[in-house]
């Protein structure tokens, strides 16, 4: 095999994952990261767990991306869900298989999974640079020649991985200054928006509510006819919104009706065990036990104290209102209000509150088989800058693993 010289652009765990499986390759390479650490974005993810991968099948697993999953086919078949928890297995990290086929570190602790990557990076003599930019990356005759430093300095590589991510999370480093040297360099870019990110909603209500959380809910966002069904789960009040697990995992097919400035709508069913006869028969039930008592003090038996207030408001209902003073109408009414509680969607958050970045490199540029530049030789992609994401789950963080393995094999060959 011939000698490479491999720049990789980027330390998060596609670029590590680059950097390592050119490095097990004997090819000699340079990681090259403007932050003073590690995986400073990866420290974040799964709040600090790292939900490292998920255990679902190939199809499944593919049918969670928002859009080009298919894209990715030739990179799990590299490299997938098994052989991530097996490379981490073999280096003493234990894994756990939660809810939802989340595969975490038995740690608890994504601090865990940086340090495996940084001793297999000492171990295959990876150079890393730390605190360095890359202004640019050089070509001739459509090849890559080498990258230009910060300060100027013209370093010569045989290969160039770019991993620099998006701009989602931006205060651990993620800038897009690499997908503007991708730009640079003649590749189209997919506009970016965010991807896994809180919503904004019209009415007042959140002003009331911020930091109140509803467990076992179950959430539909429509738009005309189309419609989106959560699984049963956790919202978050917020500020200016909804958030927690729900809200983020649908939040990009949200995203894209509002960007056809599509009306957004969220019901909002707040106990999805149970039918609306169902829940009409205990109602019947809570007033007869408790008949003279207030209907507020009944409602603490159905809803968080801090929502009853206003959930009353919205029915319209007075607040010292007794329960045998309840109509059947009402009541019918209060039913309906807790399996369809309905609010206005006015747009998502940032760009850089989001958890992943959509759009990116535009797929149509890459090979898939090998993440090589279809334009320019030499140059491969991997990880977040590509127009590539997920659901939450551990979907990402494998498609950054497989990318990065991918593209590193594929440069040192």
């Amino acid at each position: 095999m011939r000698i490479k010289r491999i720049a990789v652009i980027g330390a998060g765990p596609s670029g590590m994952m680059a950097a390592i499986r050119a490095s097990q390759l004997n090819q000699p390479v340079i990681l090259f990261e403007k932050n003073s650490i590690l995986g400073r974005k990866l420290l974040l993810s799964g709040k600090g767990r790292c939900n490292i991968t998920n255990a679902s099948s190939l199809d499944l697993f593919l049918n969670r991306f928002s859009k080009n999953g298919e894209f990715l086919r030739s990179a799990f078949a590299k490299f997938f869900n098994q052989d991530i928890a097996g490379f981490f297995k073999e280096r003493g990290l234990e894994l756990k298989t939660e809810r939802q086929s989340r595969v975490f570190p038995v740690t608890d602790s994504s601090a865990s999974v940086v340090e495996i990557l940084k001793n297999e990076l000492i171990k295959n003599k990876v150079e890393v640079i730390y605190k360095t930019n890359i202004r640019d990356i050089i070509i001739d005759q459509g090849a890559t020649k080498g990258v230009v430093l910060e300060n100027g300095e013209f370093v010569r590589f045989d290969a160039v991985i770019m991993a620099t991510g998006g701009l989602s999370y931006s205060f651990t480093g993620s800038s897009g200054e690499g997908l503007d040297i991708a730009k640079r360099a003649g590749h189209s870019l997919i506009p970016l928006r965010a991807g896994l990110v809180p919503l904004e909603v019209k009415e007042d209500y959140p002003r009331y509510l911020e930091g109140l959380t509803l467990e076992n809910i179950q959430l539909e966002f429509y738009s005309g006819k189309d419609k989106i069904v959560s699984e049963v789960g956790d919202l978050l009040f917020t500020s200016f919104g909804v958030s927690g697990p729900l809200v983020i995992t649908l939040s990009g097919r949200v995203g894209d009706w509002l960007a056809q400035r599509k009306a957004v709508s969220l019901r909002i069913d707040l106990k999805p065990g149970l039918t609306e006869q169902q829940l009409d028969a205990r109602f019947l039930r809570e007033f007869k036990l408790n008949a003279k008592k207030g209907l507020k003090s009944v409602m603490k038996t159905m809803l968080p104290l801090r929502l009853i207030n206003l959930f009353l408001s919205i029915a319209k209902m007075p607040l010292d209102k007794k329960a045998n003073q309840v109509t059947q109408k009402e009541r019918k009414e209060l039913v309906a209000l807790l399996k369809g509680w309905k609010l206005n969607i006015s747009g998502v958050r940032p760009i850089e509150e989001g958890m992943v970045t959509r759009g990116g490199v535009n797929l149509k540029e890459i090979n898939p088989r090998t993440m090589e530049s279809r334009i320019i030789k030499g140059l491969y992609f991997c990880g977040e800058m590509i127009d590539i994401d997920a659901d939450t789950g551990g979907f990402n963080l494998q498609a950054a693993f497989s990318t990065g393995y991918l593209a590193g094999e594929s440069a040192a060959q």
